[in-house]
């Protein structure tokens, strides 16, 4: 079964040194119904047809259903949660901060065995926010800031690009990952 739809499958595939580089993006992005409501992104993106990529749910990876309860990082932002200094709660009070950790831990395995350069996310989620995150107040307001997964991979040097700024017609996502070697 595939990460991004929560199987227990930790195999990955190893870089390949030819071609274009390999990036993660948010399965959601990709029409995948992994959302917290149980569809997929509002903003769909179509990666260009000779991108790698590997699609991840770093909610779904670390244990949560689909659909779940709507959660905000209380407290901070993803940056603050790894520091323990913030938590990632429901609306409904349930404490999921482990989840979004153990999501956000395998995400970075995968990035870093697969030899990914970066990852294109699902900009506002208390994951992949790369941009901006709920304030955690629940009430939909946005602050600058980064999820989870977001903060994990951007600490451990991996170039992350919200949904919005992802263009599929440049030669990569990520200004110094390597383009395709010409024909």
């Amino acid at each position: 079964m595939d990460a991004a739809t929560g199987g227990t499958d930790d195999t990955v595939t190893p870089p390949d040194p030819e071609g274009t580089a390999l990036f993660l993006m948010s399965a959601c992005l990709a029409g995948t119904r992994c959302a917290y409501d149980g569809g997929a992104a509002k903003e769909e993106v179509a990666p260009a047809a000779d991108a790698r990529v590997r699609l991840v749910c770093p909610e779904v990876m670390g244990g949560l259903p689909t659909p779940r309860d709507r959660a905000e990082i209380v407290g901070g932002d993803g940056f603050d949660v790894l520091d323990g200094r913030a938590r990632v709660l429901t609306h409904r009070g349930e404490d999921v901060t482990e989840a979004y950790l153990r999501g956000a831990r395998r995400t970075l395995r995968i990035a870093q065995v697969t030899g990914a350069v970066g990852a294109v996310l699902q900009d506002y989620s208390p994951s992949c926010g790369c941009r901006q995150v709920s304030d955690g107040t629940f009430r939909r307001n946005r602050v600058a800031g980064q999820g989870v997964t977001a903060a994990l991979l951007l600490r451990n040097g991996f170039q992350v690009v919200a949904h919005h700024e992802y263009d599929p017609s440049a030669p990569s996502p990520f200004p110094s990952a390597p383009a395709a070697p010409p024909d």
